[in-house]
């Protein structure tokens, strides 16, 4: 296939779009800024490492004028919408209707454009934390302003590819963990277990699903190829376990192949400003694509060790 992809600079776009090529198909990918515009260095080697497998298209977004000029190029066989406007996405006041508008932006004249091409299909990705999505507690309600616009842009997405019979796929992201994934969880434990320091976690109780990168990425990347006609969506689901039970999970398989320590404290908690529960609730069938979870665990146990100096 001959796919459109936006938001490659991500944790995920990064990996899905490695699964994409490695799959045999060609990605033209699109990125908001020039390389050397990115602010941190993950991201900037995260884009950097991506020219060799695919076809780069710097300081372009979704629906502007050289997007368009992109599409009548023509040859297209799928869009992948992953991209999102997530600036200050972790504030209570982040402007959603700013981010769908930018999201969306002149959404009916780009699938207008790509169905006269001979595209017809689209997968735009979402997150678990979008109101309506997963199971879990609290009548599942949006985790954040980000999460709502989020929910806000699937809704003019399949509003629209109805509208003109367009194959529309929605690829619901849980929590993914693994090589050049952003400072968070994952990567707090890995630095606090290479250094020889006790992992503190604040947050044991909450049930969360947490899913290998490279196994989402084989499940993206076979969702693409695969997709239904109509409107269709998949909610992966990796491990599905409290934090704390998810923290033990890492420290026991990172004990086996680094040697380390990985000592932690669960504290009490008390306080639930989130969603006690919100998981994914797909359960995938990996010998579609070729993946071996100790291969996964391989992976991260090598790239935090050369990342964070444990030889």
């Amino acid at each position: 296939m001959k796919v459109l992809f936006t938001g490659g600079s991500s944790f995920t776009g990064y990996w899905f779009i490695r699964q994409l090529a490695a799959a045999g198909h060609e990605v033209v990918a699109v990125f908001r800024r020039q390389p050397d515009q990115y602010p941190d260095d993950l991201r900037r080697k995260r884009v950097g490492s991506l020219a060799d497998v695919c076809r780069p298209n710097f300081g372009m977004a979704f629906g502007d004028d050289r997007f368009m000029a992109l599409i009548n190029e023509g040859g297209w066989n799928l869009l992948c919408h992953h991209g999102a406007d997530v600036t200050n996405y972790k504030s209570p006041d982040f402007d959603v209707a700013t981010a769908v508008a930018n999201n969306t932006h002149r959404l009916p004249t780009v699938l207008d454009s790509l169905s006269r091409r001979g595209c017809g299909k689209i997968v735009l990705t979402g997150s678990v934390f979008e109101n309506d999505e997963g199971a879990g507690s609290k009548d599942l309600r949006a985790f954040s302003p980000y999460a709502l616009s989020k929910a806000f842009t699937w809704q003019l997405f399949r509003y629209h590819a109805q509208l003109r019979q367009m194959t529309l796929g929605k690829f619901v992201i849980p929590n993914p963990f693994g090589p050049y994934e952003e400072p968070r969880f994952t990567h707090y434990l890995m630095k606090c277990w290479i250094s020889g320091t006790p992992a503190v976690v604040n947050t044991p109780t909450y049930v969360r699903d947490n899913i290998h990168i490279s196994l989402l990425a084989g499940i993206y990347t076979h969702f693409a190829q695969n997709l239904a006609e109509g409107t269709t969506s998949i909610n992966p689901s990796g491990y599905v376990e409290s934090q704390g039970s998810f923290t033990e999970r890492v420290a026991s398989q990172m004990r086996q192949r680094l040697g380390l320590r990985c000592e932690y404290e669960l504290k009490a908690q008390t306080e639930f400003p989130e969603p006690r529960s919100r998981i994914n609730t797909d359960s995938v069938d990996t010998t579609a694509f070729e993946w071996k979870e100790t291969m996964a665990w391989d992976s991260f146990a090598t790239y935090y060790a050369q990342l964070l100096g444990k030889h």
